[in-house]
């Protein structure tokens, strides 16, 4: 059944634009409230990342749950991963995130973890899309629900990353740069990496509820590039404005994608017999992925776009470890959802077992040349059901004759197609990727 306001992430736009208004967000906490009390008592964490309208969303929110009768504990700026494991932690039913990921300021949005720490079950966000449409009532007033505020939520969210590396690790000697886009992780993230050993410079952690994303963190990637060759780093970590994508720099300033650090992480896993099954993808993996996993006996498949996405497939295989090209990884050996931090502790553990560096443990993954153009459109019909765009799409696949993949798919979170060449050879993958993106844009007109 398709879903009028949930998307691959929750629900997101642009602040003060349907469905991204206080008056939606009191109704949705209602809705979300009448649900989860369906599940019995009801106790709601919310969290959120640092852009400004958070604070306008946080209260329409508050008074929606609690006018359903539910209780709310408000955690603050957190990152995405840490609410689903205080989620967890405190017993609660759900947990809210309000955030727009890696998105500018202007943009929010909803996300929601069931009292598991995983993403809400279809059933419930249909339940909640049901209740949205019918008239909002409140709970008699001694059923009202109440907030209190959890004052130790870094804390503890601190000590559960330093737990997910072994006892008395110490990356004492090594010099990293952290940038945190000013975002959720500005607290947290340095207070890990510093509390176990590490030498930490930290770009981009004043937020000031305008400049998450802004030109910074794993999004913009040029200002963590240029600080690990200044300070003459062992390397950069670059987080989105959720905390839940990473993206780092080796010593010589080279970006190091999500494909590489998933590649890491399976390899030293796999080393260590601790990998259970193979790995998760996505369909914008890259082919070298697939071919370096391959040389290791690791087996290797591909989930649509999306985290969770990748989190079905794993739960369904009983696999441990994901991601995305983005920088979503996910290691279910240690957390329920994608953890940025998390991700980037079992990148320096695999480097530190093996005893190399950044730039040196990626060169087992040769990538193969892949080409992504973001043609953006207005409403209306998909581009990609065009006849002209599909017969062209299978030529070029044809033309590729087995060495190169073309993948067209629309963004789940923007007005955008996503126009995706792979293959051997650079300069033919260009032209084929322009040539489709050229007509996707004539067909958009």
């Amino acid at each position: 059944m398709t879903k009028k306001y949930f998307g691959t992430d929750g629900i997101r736009g642009r602040v003060g634009e349907y469905p991204i208004t206080p008056e939606f967000m009191l109704k949705l906490g209602w809705a979300a409230g009448m649900a989860f009390r369906k599940m019995g008592a009801c106790k709601v964490l919310v969290g959120k990342d640092t852009r400004i309208s958070g604070y306008m969303f946080e209260s329409a929110l508050e008074a929606g749950l609690t006018s359903a009768g539910a209780d709310v504990m408000l955690l603050g700026p957190m990152p995405t991963p840490a609410i689903a494991y205080l989620t967890r932690t405190f017993h609660a039913e759900a947990g809210i995130v309000i955030s727009a990921s890696h998105n500018p300021h202007d943009d929010n949005g909803i996300k929601f973890f069931s009292g598991k720490g995983t993403k809400l079950p279809d059933e419930v966000e249909h339940m909640i899309e049901e209740l949205l449409d019918t008239p909002m009532t409140v709970v008699e007033s001694s059923k009202i629900g109440k907030v209190s505020r959890i004052n130790d939520a870094s804390g503890r969210y601190i000590e559960f990353c330093k737990s997910s590396v072994p006892t008395g690790t110490s990356f004492s000697g090594l010099k990293i740069v952290i940038d945190c886009a000013h975002g959720a992780t500005y607290k947290v993230a340095p207070s890990v990496f510093r509390e176990l050993g590490a030498d930490v410079v930290v770009l981009s952690a004043q937020p000031n509820g305008l400049n998450i994303n802004e030109n910074c963190g794993s999004t913009h990637m040029g200002a963590i590039q240029a600080a690990v060759l200044a300070e003459h780093a062992d390397l950069g970590i670059a987080f989105d404005g959720d905390g839940d994508r990473v993206l780092m720099v080796d010593h010589t300033g080279a970006v190091v994608d999500g494909d590489e650090l998933l590649f890491i992480i399976a390899r030293d896993l796999h080393e260590r017999h601790q990998l259970k099954g193979g790995v998760v993808g996505t369909l914008m993996s890259n082919l070298g992925l697939e071919l370096a996993l391959a040389d290791l006996s690791i087996p290797f498949v591909r989930a649509n776009v999306g985290d969770r996405y990748v989190i079905a497939d794993l739960l369904e295989r009983n696999w441990l470890v994901g991601g995305e090209n983005s920088g979503h990884i996910v290691c279910f050996n240690h957390t329920t959802t994608g953890d940025a931090i998390i991700a980037a502790l079992q990148v320096l553990m695999a480097l530190k077992t093996r005893s190399q560096s950044l730039g040196q443990a990626r060169q087992a993954l040769r990538k193969c040349p892949q080409v992504l153009i973001n043609v953006r459109f207005g409403g209306g019909a998909s581009p990609l059901d065009h006849p002209s765009v599909k017969e062209a799409s299978e030529r070029v696949t044809q033309a590729m004759a087995g060495r190169g993949r073309v993948l067209l798919r629309k963004s789940g979170t923007e007005p955008l197609v996503r126009v995706m060449v792979e293959g051997e050879d650079e300069t033919q993958v260009r032209g084929y990727a322009e040539e489709l993106a050229k007509l996707v844009t004539e067909v958009s007109a």
